[in-house]
């Protein structure tokens, strides 16, 4: 499963080289409750065809429409919702309104190359020159999904994100497209050898160091997320222990409220102090009274997603007498 963008990308490159006109429509500004954020891609085929999306439907429509009969010659900057009709003919949300940047590809645009890169697992960004239409590439990427100052556009693409999980599995799997749907690069650590043999999720690298190995090649940043989900403590936790050391942004384990709190106090045998400790999402994700490994693992990135976003949810969701987010093996731990 990929990402939203990627898949526009490659419909675009993929008409592109059918020597199909394209014109490729990003997000670049947003103002209240718009229906898409800033990055979003929708790729608009000469023909009509649609890949990607920027609404619910109705600017796309007006997009498709517009470049049918009106081809464009280079970049153009173009707003929706701006007025009270515009939001009610194009149903845009609470008012909201969103620029868009309407750029016509061409053999100087490095459409095809971007996307090589990018399934490389490679970061980039892509800057646009609204005047000329030419196009660099730069391994210097912004913080943002954009930044544009009305004349230039700088798009990062590739997983700006990084995402290690601790063990094969079918919770993991789950994690794992769920994770590269979201940009993630995703790293499996699993030494054992007959878990490995049954992984058949295609675009994860798996490294068979012990799981302290992989979390310090990964140099875990404020971009990283490790996921102990090995079910085994000489696993997990060694994971864990370096993690706690590091400046990830998310370290959470799978497990019971027993597991988590076992867990908890091994790890202070290993000069973790509670602040240390306190870091640990455990069990991870959101109490949604999840059973299932696919809803185990929708409860951990729908946590992420939302501290991603500067959201805390977990307040607002009453823990369930059943536990959240656990281990269903391990429920009598």
């Amino acid at each position: 499963m990929d990402s939203v963008n990627l898949e526009t990308l490659r419909q675009a490159v993929a008409w592109q080289a059918a020597g199909l006109p394209v014109t490729l429509a990003t997000v670049v500004r947003t103002w209240g409750s718009s229906p898409r954020p800033e990055g979003a891609l929708l790729a608009i085929c000469g023909d009509g065809r649609l890949a990607g999306s920027v609404s619910g439907g109705c600017i796309e429509d007006d997009l498709s429409d517009r470049l049918r009969t009106q081809w464009l010659e280079r970049p153009e900057l173009v707003t929706y919702g701006i007025t009270a009709d515009q939001t009610r003919r194009f149903q845009l949300p609470c008012g909201g309104s969103l620029s868009l940047v309407l750029e016509p590809l061409h053999a100087g645009s490095r459409l095809a190359e971007t996307l090589a890169r990018i399934e490389r697992g490679e970061l980039l960004a892509r800057r646009l020159s609204l005047a000329t239409g030419a196009v660099e590439l730069l391994d210097s990427v912004p913080d943002t999904a954009v930044v544009f100052d009305g004349s230039r556009l700088t798009a990062a693409f590739g997983p700006r994100w990084r995402m290690l999980i601790v063990g094969a599995g079918q919770l993991s799997a789950y994690l794992a497209q769920f994770a590269l749907a979201l940009d993630y690069r995703v790293t499996l650590s699993e030494p054992r050898e007959e878990y490995r043999a049954s992984w058949t999720l295609p675009g994860v690298e798996i490294t068979t160091e012990m799981p302290d190995d992989a979390v310090a090649a990964m140099r875990p940043d404020r971009r990283s997320v490790i996921l102990a989900a090995a079910h085994d403590p000489k696993l997990d936790d060694l994971a864990l222990i370096d993690a706690l050391h590091s400046d990830a942004f998310y370290i959470g384990a799978v497990g019971s409220r027993a597991t988590s709190a076992a867990r908890r106090e091994r790890l202070r045998l290993f000069d973790l102090g509670d602040a240390q400790i306190a870091r640990l999402h455990a069990p991870a994700g959101l109490p949604l009274g999840s059973r299932t490994p696919p809803e185990i693992a929708l409860a951990i990135v729908a946590d992420l997603t939302a501290r991603r976003n500067g959201t805390s949810l977990t307040a607002a969701v009453a823990r369930p007498a059943t536990e959240s987010a656990a281990c269903p093996l391990a429920r009598a731990a």
